[in-house]
């Protein structure tokens, strides 16, 4: 929008609804779950109570979302294995957080041989905190996947894939306030000798 800085841009521009809603139908149909099995191959058979079955039967995790019930129910706070997403069956992920699903995978490498250099600390501390080859795996397979899938597009269809998916995460950005009142500290007294 010829801003010199991005958050000028930020403070009025907000992505309609319809315009989320054309994302997700692109994107849905490249949702994988945590083995990289793709979960939806129909996006454009969905009715639209399904968006609205969707948007209730699920909550934002690390690098997808969360289907699970009960963490669901809590908004993402419950948990049951402590947000290690890509080794649940209630994990699903799309091309829209490639980007984050590969900063994940640097981390983990990079925590890794941070960790493996790590000599003042007890085994099994450090064992705790290494993570684990099998999780280094998945993800990489899962990043792989996503990528392939990618790749297997056309020119313009990647294009348009890549629009979608910038829709979704700008959306993703923004918080949404519940428009409940902030309590802040007390005021201090500025009349301390003044009786009510």
């Amino acid at each position: 929008m010829d801003h010199r800085q991005l958050a000028t841009t930020q403070r009025y521009y907000r992505v309609g609804e319809q315009r989320k809603r054309e994302a997700v139908d692109r994107v849905s149909a490249m949702q994988f779950d945590r083995h990289g099995n793709r979960t939806w191959r129909q996006a454009k058979e969905l009715l639209d109570d399904e968006y609205a079955r969707r948007a209730v039967g699920e909550v934002q995790a690390p690098y997808g979302v969360c289907v699970e019930p009960s963490n669901v129910a809590a908004g993402g706070h419950a948990c049951p294995v402590r947000f290690r997403c890509v080794g649940c069956d209630d994990f699903r992920t799309d091309a829209s957080y490639l980007p984050d699903l590969e900063a994940y995978l640097a981390d983990l490498l990079r925590n890794r041989e941070r960790l493996a250099a790590f000599t003042s600390a007890d085994d099994w501390a450090k064992a705790e905190a290494t993570p684990s080859d099998e999780e280094i795996t998945r993800v990489r397979r899962l990043v792989r996947r996503v990528r392939e899938d990618l790749d297997a597009f056309t020119d313009e269809d990647r294009a348009q894939i890549k629009e979608a998916t910038s829709v979704l995460r700008r959306s993703r950005r923004h918080i949404v306030g519940l428009g409940m009142p902030r309590v802040g500290p007390p005021m201090p007294d500025f009349h301390p000798g003044r009786t009510a």
